[in-house]
């Protein structure tokens, strides 16, 4: 879409522009950190809470309600497109993603990518009513709130896939990667379908972005992530590529950055790599983030000085969407969420 007068900042920063105020909104902002998501999900396990469409729904706008944030994200999990083509996951309290049969061969491998992507209604009926509401909620200039939508990188999938739950080295995906290339191309192939899939859906139901979101790709080299990963990362992307803003995110991705930004139309940039450093990396790419997480419990004073840094250098992008380093800690009070947008939208 070109960008007008009455188009949300949040499209317009992230088409490289610098509307009047600067959007904010925060990874995982739905939910965490708000007592009435505690009382919703209350009884409802994580997977199940992403495909109640009306839970969904109130969930995602819970923080658009609280803290007038400039977009929802969607609620949901990078499991979730796993869940509807049929692989048997599962998120275990205190644990996280616990696959029960790892993909480690080339036979496994053969045996996963036969499945598809299922039944995705209830992805768009929790989207059309989120689009609904926020139609009629204003935030900041804009006559209307745009939703964003989310899926996980290939390799952040492939990564789970191959190790059967969360790893700090990831050795048995990297060990895949060089060991059976061509089991592990097939692999990321199949993740990309799904990402990508997952990523049309949401648009096709009425998000106005998407984020691809890849928590592990820090792990990599920069010559592993350029020749096995990066562009299966862009076919995901490709999904949508000309319909909507495509974000693209990792974390630990500083030395990652250039290739990132490549089939993506902007960057985020997690806590580690601060902002005029990345805009140098990737030069005419506009940017998100990137405020310190730890910063929200350290008290007022301090992470004013640095949201106000991180503001500052910024300007060095074309253009700017604020938000966190990675995603809101359960523990931060919303009342510091929601100063802190004030903060954003009066700078």
């Amino acid at each position: 879409m070109t960008p007008d007068a009455t188009t949300p900042p949040l499209l317009r920063a992230l088409a490289g522009e610098r509307p009047a105020t600067y959007p904010v909104w925060f990874m995982r902002q739905a939910g965490r950190s708000l007592p009435e998501y505690r009382q919703v999900r209350r009884g409802t396990a994580m997977l199940e809470s992403c495909l109640i469409p009306e839970l969904a729904a109130e969930i995602t706008l819970q923080p658009v309600r609280r803290h007038r944030v400039d977009a929802a994200i969607f609620f949901s999990d990078i499991m979730v497109p796993l869940k509807l083509a049929g692989v048997d996951v599962d998120i275990a309290p205190g644990v996280g993603p616990v696959i029960a049969e790892p993909v480690r061969t080339a036979s496994d491998v053969e045996a996963l990518v036969a499945h598809e992507l299922g039944d995705t209604s209830a992805i768009t009926a929790a989207i059309k009513l989120i689009t609904a509401e926020l139609a009629s909620t204003p935030s900041g200039s804009a006559s209307w709130t745009p939703l964003i939508g989310f899926a996980g990188a290939p390799f952040t999938l492939a990564a789970y896939l191959v190790e059967g739950r969360p790893s700090r080295d990831h050795l048995a995906a990297r060990r895949l990667m060089h060991a059976d290339p061509d089991a592990w191309a097939r692999l990321m192939a199949w993740c990309a379908e799904i990402s990508g899939a997952f990523l049309r859906v949401q648009v096709d139901a009425g998000a106005s972005a998407v984020q691809l979101f890849d928590s592990w790709a820090g792990s990599l080299t920069a010559g592993d992530y350029a020749a096995h990963v990066a562009p299966w990362s862009r076919r995901a992307l490709a999904a949508v590529e000309g319909r909507v803003p495509r974000l693209h995110f990792g974390t630990g991705t500083g030395h990652l950055l250039a290739a990132m930004a490549e089939g993506a139309d902007a960057v985020g940039v997690d806590y580690r790599t601060p902002l005029d450093v990345a805009a140098a990396l990737v030069p005419g790419v506009p940017l998100q983030g990137n405020i310190d997480p730890a910063r929200l419990g350290a008290g007022w004073p301090a992470l004013e000085a640095h949201a106000l840094d991180v503001l500052r250098r910024g300007r060095s992008a074309p253009g700017h969407v604020v938000n966190l380093g990675h995603g809101v800690p359960p523990e931060t009070d919303p009342g510091v969420l929601t100063r802190l947008v004030e903060l954003v939208h009066q700078a």
